[in-house]
């Protein structure tokens, strides 16, 4: 029996040998390592014989596997790459591979079950040791209870919670009960599972501590944890302090079932370590996968049962809600169902490659939580920036425009923030290095994943100067919003930084887009010199071959430099005069008082006439009959000066009070008196027609009248008019009214030489 033992040895070790042979005959030359000795030179049959005898089983096994790995290693590298077709039938098998083993194992699934138990009852000296062990357990768990039961106690003697600082109503105060309450909760969690761990390590050995440590954490304390951060947000049981737009019925609902929720997932993790320690792997019975597919239907459940909270809860309480945020709130439970459905055929997928190392320890439960949890931050998001951004200084429509476009600006920064967060958790979640990735790595995946981060970054700083600029703007332009224009127009204009503000954030945000654009690119792994050397070559194009636009914004830089106009001004350029509505990096926009707009480039205008730059006079012009007292006249222009200074409504527009200024002409009709008044730019016209009021009524208590244009026509030895034909009296008034025409042509051409 030796001698057949002892040939059945050599025939082996030189069938061995020949395989390794003919791997290395067939495989490159690699460096040997120390386990495996050189092969001889040369390479002769004697000499093979005389080397595997010198070699141990170790070594000659060493050997093989070294020049197979080489093989294996040079097949996969000539080997073609799967076209997409293969790609899509090697996923549909991995991901029904799981489905259809854990149903064919489904028989089996409580016999393997009970020989875990049973495996792990043996381990741990029968159902006696495992009484005792639970005892133990029960005993820590007790321990760990009372001191987290004595130490909330404590706290809330010493400082009472239940009272809150500020109005139950506002969100500091909700907050001020909330924050506190969780904080009691966390502390006794923290005590509780500091206690435990020195207990449980005095009273369990190892063998116990490695069934109870995954027991407390998966089924024990991470429930209570979540049960905590749920009562901090849905406050089941105070909905005057709640966070979240919902009712009781749901806020109840989704409280209790996130806790069970927890409590599901963490049985599932629990379940695989126990099953792995007790000598059935989780593949062999498949009841993680069943477990874990509870889950899924658990979440979709939730989802679907409670649609209408949720959507509530999305929704919010901010009423300047947009368009995006409705479908949002209104699509939220879909979505959630669809996150873990997506989710489930992921893992099932991963779990049939055998990419099983991150899913042991909960990876996709952690990126389905964050997903899940995505929209919710964002409603979180614009209920802080409804509470915590100030209102804009100022009244008016402006101003709330100017409200609401900041909130948007602070809640886009804020999805920027938190999309990035939750990114970087979920990669960390499986052991992806996002930032090494775009630093370090070489590679498509290292240039994509630094280009968006590079965009995340720009987008932020384009928010961030937007959003200071638009509030500086919105403060400058709600401060002179009030005041009613007259019919000619004018205006007292906005202030300098209104004007400029708008050239400036143009400018901002298009700085802002090339550089982090060009930084984009540059992070693509794509060369920028020749988009920059073509850039300049383009700016020499246009600059010769654009003067005129050139001339035009040049002009406007020295016309803004000059402070020549504002927006709001009333101005006048080569007669043409309008209100300065718009301005840009080469043009103006007049809006005329009768609404036509009039643009007008900066390189075309020669002279610029402003009527609205710190104050503006106007004269006023009454006729009345040449018999009238012009002293009696300039006592009620003085009075009725002195009425408007006393004014609530005027005295602020006023810069000089109106005063007469005497007989100013003669005419056909009478005595042309007039007055005048120095105010503020805009409000003149205002003040212009309160002043004709006030005279109207004051000559008629006074017995002034004003002077009528009249036309008398004298015929002599004719005293009587009804002495006259009716074609007499045709001929008269035709002659009448030739005459009143022409003394009305003559005193507007005079009226227009005085403006002259």
């Amino acid at each position: 029996m030796t001698f057949y033992f002892q040939h059945f040895a050599r025939i082996l070790s030189v069938f061995l040998t020949v395989l390794v042979l003919g791997a290395v005959l067939n495989a490159p030359a690699i460096a040997q390592t120390s386990a495996a000795p050189a092969l001889p030179d040369p390479l002769t049959e004697d000499a093979i014989h005389e080397m595997v005898a010198r070699m141990s089983d170790d070594q000659v096994r060493a050997l093989l596997l070294e020049r197979l790995d080489a093989v294996a290693a040079r097949q996969q590298a000539e080997a073609p790459p799967p076209t997409l077709t293969g790609r899509v039938v090697q996923l549909w098998t991995a991901f029904t591979l799981p489905v259809t083993d854990a149903v064919r194992k489904l028989p089996v699934l409580p016999e393997g079950q009970s020989r875990a138990i049973g495996n792990f009852v043996q381990k741990h000296g029968g159902f006696g040791g495992v009484l005792k062990m639970l005892g133990l357990i029960a005993l820590t768990l007790a321990i760990g209870l009372a001191a987290e039961f004595g130490v909330r106690k404590l706290i809330a003697r010493w400082r009472n919670l239940e009272t809150v600082s500020g109005d139950a109503d506002t969100l500091a105060g909700a907050l001020s009960f909330l924050g506190r309450r969780f904080l009691r909760e966390m502390i006794g969690l923290v005590v509780f599972y500091v206690v435990i761990r020195a207990v449980g390590r005095t009273l369990l050995d190892a063998h116990m501590l490695q069934f109870a440590a995954p027991m407390v954490t998966y089924l024990i304390w991470m429930p209570r944890v979540g049960a905590a951060v749920s009562r901090f947000i849905m406050a089941p049981e105070r909905p005057d302090r709640r966070l979240v737009n919902a009712s009781d019925r749901w806020a109840d609902f989704l409280h209790l079932h996130t806790i069970g929720l927890i409590f599901l997932a963490g049985l599932t993790i629990f379940s695989v370590g126990f099953n792995t320690a007790n000598g059935v792997p989780p593949e062999s019975i498949r009841l993680a996968y069943w477990l874990d597919s509870l889950v899924y239907v658990y979440i979709i459940w939730i989802a679907w049962t409670a649609r209408e909270g949720l959507a509530d809860m999305m929704r919010g309480t901010d009423p300047d809600r947009t368009r995006y945020d409705e479908m949002a709130a209104q699509y939220y439970p879909y979505f959630a169902m669809a996150v873990a459905a997506l989710t489930w055929v992921v893992v099932g997928t991963l779990v049939g490659l055998g990419k099983v190392a991150q899913l042991i320890h909960g990876a996709h439960y952690v990126t389905m939580f964050w997903l899940l949890a995505a929209p919710a931050l964002d409603t979180a998001i614009r209920g802080l920036v409804k509470h915590l951004v100030p209102p804009m200084s100022g009244e008016g429509h402006l101003a709330e425009a100017a409200y609401i476009s900041t909130k948007r600006s602070y809640i886009r920064i804020g999805r920027v923030l938190v999309a990035g967060i939750v990114l970087m958790i979920i990669s960390n979640a499986w052991d992806v290095d996002l930032m090494a990735i775009a630093t370090g790595a070489e590679g498509i995946a290292g240039n994509i994943i630094g280009c968006l981060m590079t965009i995340a970054v720009g987008y932020v700083v384009y928010e961030g100067v937007s959003l200071w600029i638009n509030r500086r703007l919105a403060k400058e332009q709600t401060s002179g919003e009030e005041g009613e224009v007259g019919g000619e127009g004018g205006g007292a204009g906005g202030s300098r930084l209104a004007t400029v503000l708008p050239l400036l954030l143009v400018t901002a945000q298009v700085a802002i887009v090339v550089i982090f654009g060009l930084l984009a690119v540059g992070a693509l792994g794509i060369d920028i010199t020749p988009l920059l050397a073509g850039a300049g070559i383009l700016g020499l194009a246009i600059g010769f071959g654009a003067q005129k636009l050139v001339s035009d914004v040049v002009s406007g830089i020295f016309f803004l430099v000059d402070d020549a106009f504002r927006v709001g001004e009333y101005v006048e350029v080569e007669g043409t005069r309008g209100t300065v509505e718009k301005i840009s990096i080469r043009s103006m926009q007049l809006r005329h008082h009768r609404g036509p707009i009039n643009t007008i480039p900066y390189g075309e205008i020669p002279k610029l006439t402003n009527y609205s730059r710190d104050w503006v006079i106007m004269k006023l012009r009454f006729t009345v009959p040449f018999d009238t007292d012009p002293n009696k006249v300039k006592k009620i222009f003085k009075k009725i000066g002195a009425e408007m200074m006393a004014d609530e409504l005027y005295k602020d527009d006023f810069l000089q009070p109106f005063k007469s200024q005497g007989v100013f002409d003669f005419d056909d009709v009478g005595m042309i008196m007039r007055g005048k008044f120095m105010a503020k730019p805009g409000t003149q016209f205002t003040i212009r027609k309160e002043i004709y009021n006030r005279i109207k009524a004051a000559f008629a208590e006074n017995g002034i009248d004003f002077a009528r244009r009249e036309v008398r026509v004298a015929i002599p030895g004719l005293e009587d008019s009804d002495q006259l034909n009716d074609t007499e009296k045709a001929a008269i008034a035709a002659a009448a009214g030739s005459a009143a025409q022409q003394q009305a042509a003559e005193g507007a051409e005079d009226g227009a030489g005085q403006k002259k």
